[in-house]
């Protein structure tokens, strides 16, 4: 049973920082793709960030030098620095995860945690 569990979200101030975490618990599979996406009230969920197994990391553009992704293969979890956050910056953000059990691949989603940026 594959589960991922996100924290890390909450209130803050524009112009603060936020670190969000995602675990992916479980046994028997291999990690390859682990990003994040986010949603806004009324818009489609869109990518933010995504980091291959080996490390080589991709952003979209409006959150370059604001936002950095990592992961730690050892603990299977994925981490989003937040820094310099503004308020178009609030939306449920949610870890997401291809795995491979096989030779199948399969997409798991987190549960998505909140991320609010006040003015």
């Amino acid at each position: 049973q594959v589960q991922l569990i996100e924290s890390g979200g909450g209130l803050v101030q524009s112009g603060g920082p936020l670190r969000l975490s995602c675990a992916v618990s479980g046994r028997g599979f291999a990690i390859t793709v682990m990003g994040w996406y986010r949603q806004a009230p009324g818009k489609q969920r869109e990518l933010i960030a995504n980091i291959t197994a080996g490390g080589t990391a991709n952003y979209v553009d409006f959150v370059k030098a604001r936002f950095t992704i990592s992961r730690d293969n050892a603990k299977n979890t994925v981490y989003l620095q937040m820094n310099s956050l503004k308020p178009e910056d609030t939306a449920v953000y949610y870890c997401n995860v291809e795995i491979v059990r096989n030779d199948f691949r399969t997409i798991y989603w987190g549960q998505g945690t909140q991320v609010t940026v006040s003015s």
